[in-house]
């Protein structure tokens, strides 16, 4: 795919880093980066996640999926409420079952969960 070969490339000349450098932060040939550029080679699935986590871009990012380096679900907005099943799983899940001090802990954090909702 066209689109990741010029994603990487404009990643490394956003920063004004060489080919050589780079490959040298990330461990790899010169010429294997220069291919990656091109589009005449694939990186491992390693090196894709050094240039994401190197220039702090999603894979979606990196791969076209979306124009926006963050990602596709980084706007994405976690309902805190314990309304969400999944919120009100992982509260239970923060707490050993009948200790009174994690009961008084629990009621706190349910109660702080509470006020947000209605916010």
């Amino acid at each position: 795919m066209k689109i990741i070969g010029e994603r990487l490339r404009s990643l490394r000349e956003s920063v004004r880093l060489s080919q050589a450098k780079l490959a040298k932060e990330f461990d790899v040939s010169q010429s294997a980066l220069a291919r990656y550029e091109i589009d005449d080679s694939t990186p491992s699935p390693e090196v894709f996640l050094k240039y994401a986590d190197y220039f702090d871009v999603s894979l979606d990012y990196i791969f076209g999926r979306t124009d926006d380096p963050h990602g596709m679900i980084y706007n994405n907005c976690v309902k805190l409420g314990l309304n969400n099943p999944e919120m009100a799983r992982f509260v239970e899940m923060c707490f050993d079952p009948g200790s009174a001090m994690n009961e008084r802990l629990k009621a706190t954090l349910v109660q702080m969960l509470s006020e947000v909702e209605t916010k």
